[in-house]
């Protein structure tokens, strides 16, 4: 008896999203290749490296990693033989404007201690955590363990009484606020919105599950940097006999009447496929890959992206001691932040700074007695009708820089000894985001109630969409469950 003839798919572009279609394609049974145009694979999980100093150019924290582990399991293999990872603590290190510094840690007693430094009363803190862990329990046995794509599978998976559950009412802010009453703690909390790149005060009150992803699961490092992530996955996909072809851009989808058949690369060559998926933004591969589709492009208009950022890594000469590894410097009005960002398309004044010094846990990531440090405002993405010159972001890179210095790094500009920047350009160039997001779609409950934009594409039934731009959104363990998702989909679609 002849074997089955392998199903082949094609994968167009090895990010996160991709790699785990990719793989979970493998691990079904289906002949699997990956088309990158860049030259390694990780897509924004990616790695700078110079003078000595490596930072994480893409991703820096590593939450959910069961969700990694998964991939490993499906093979009768172990994430911790791959991807050795540990926990940090603490896990964020606040500072603000007044001098207040305020530790996250998820040790209840500890915690306890941080709070009331502020003024927080723990008891109203513990019932946040109560009400942001139903919210994840509720997100996570369908939204995102489901793959649900639009608010009809909500109310069908759900039924009236959970749905009723979500605290529809609220923004992510007014959920905060309901039970916070301390300023300090209301703006950390807020801030569990950069995982997605959107405001707290337009995101559904539902984005509050994301706190349990820290203080139940933790938050991890790869030792050696992130970018392991990506080399640990593509150690398996060798074993699995998976080829990646990279520096080989896809340049177009090859159609048939409402199927997809294969893909030109930028080079002139054709391959043929049954199935494919895109981890290349959703409204990007129909502006670069696709025939023009008037009925897609109005469907597609509310998954608008969410923000970019200016990516600023600098290799220093000495050491900052107060520094922890994953570090926040608050604006001093964050609504004007995000309003700044979200709202007027502009640069704030005053922003809400990431940082990142993986130096403070890993030594081979800097010389010895120096600090890397990854810093990341978000900014709005582009806008053509409100265009951002070079000039724009470099006299925002000085104001970052300035409140810095002003909020306890001093002298950081005379310590500076490696740069390198990244404006939106950069970033929609490297990765064909959609107008430089980093994040693909903004979580807004007025634009799109949070969702992002459906796996399948509506026209062509054997063209699948996975990472940031598609549910369950941006961040890294939500864009390897999207892979996981679109493969039971397109295995439950091929059953028929």
């Amino acid at each position: 008896m002849s074997t089955p003839k392998r199903k082949k798919v094609i994968v167009i572009g090895a990010g996160l999203g991709g790699l785990s279609a990719a793989i979970s394609l493998a691990q079904e049974g289906y002949a699997v290749e990956v088309f990158e145009k860049n030259a390694k694979i990780g897509g924004k999980l990616n790695v700078l490296s110079g003078r000595g100093y490596t930072f994480d150019l893409g991703p820096s924290i590593l939450t959910l990693p069961h969700i990694f582990e998964r991939l490993f399991q499906m093979s009768g293999r172990r994430l911790a033989d791959y991807i050795p990872i540990r926990p940090l603590r603490p896990h964020w290190r606040n500072f603000f404007e007044d001098g207040t510094v305020l530790d996250l840690v998820p040790e209840a007693d500890l915690m306890e201690k941080e709070l009331r430094k502020v003024g927080q009363d723990p008891g109203q803190f513990k019932k946040f955590l109560d009400y942001a862990g139903q919210l994840y329990d509720l997100v996570n046995k369908g939204y995102f363990e489901r793959g649900l794509d639009n608010v009809r599978d909500f109310q069908r998976f759900y039924g009236l009484l959970d749905f009723l559950k979500f605290d529809l009412f609220r923004t992510m802010h007014g959920g905060v606020e309901r039970f916070i009453d301390e300023p300090h703690v209301r703006d950390v909390l807020d801030y569990f919105i950069k995982y997605v790149g959107s405001s707290a005060y337009d995101a559904p009150a539902f984005m509050n599950c994301l706190p349990t992803i820290q203080f139940r699961y933790d938050l991890w490092y790869v030792d050696g940097g992130l970018y392991n992530i990506a080399l640990g996955l593509r150690r398996l996909m060798d074993e699995l006999g998976i080829p990646v072809h990279l520096n080989s851009e896809v340049a177009k989808i090859r159609t048939q009447g409402n199927r997809v058949i294969g893909i030109t690369t930028s080079e002139g060559g054709q391959h043929e496929a049954e199935i494919i998926v895109s981890n290349m933004e959703v409204i990007p591969a129909h502006q670069k890959l696709l025939p023009p589709d008037v009925a897609a492009q109005r469907r597609l208009r509310r998954f608008e992206p969410a923000c970019s950022g200016l990516i600023l890594d600098l290799g220093l000469d000495i050491s900052y001691p107060q520094l922890a590894h994953h570090n926040f410097f608050y604006s001093g009005e964050q609504r004007a932040h995000f309003d700044a960002v979200f709202k007027k398309g502009v640069l704030s004044d005053d922003p809400t700074i990431y940082l990142v010094a993986a130096s403070k846990t890993d030594p081979t990531v800097a010389p010895p007695g120096c600090d890397c440090l990854k810093i990341l405002p978000h900014i709005p993405c582009l806008n053509e009708k409100q265009p951002l010159t070079d000039a724009d972001y470099m006299a925002f890179k000085d104001r970052v820089i300035l409140k810095l210095e002003r909020m306890g790094l001093t002298d950081l500009r005379k310590h500076i000894v490696f740069e390198h920047v990244w404006t939106p350009r950069d970033i929609q160039r490297q990765y064909y985001s959609n107008r430089g997001s980093i994040y693909g779609v903004v979580a807004d409950k007025w634009k799109n109630f949070g969702f992002k934009a459906p796996k399948q594409d509506a026209r062509y039934a054997n063209l699948f969409f996975v990472g940031g731009s598609v549910n369950p959104g941006g961040g890294m363990p939500m864009v390897v469950l999207c892979g996981q998702n679109v493969c039971r989909k397109i295995v439950e679609w091929d059953r028929g």
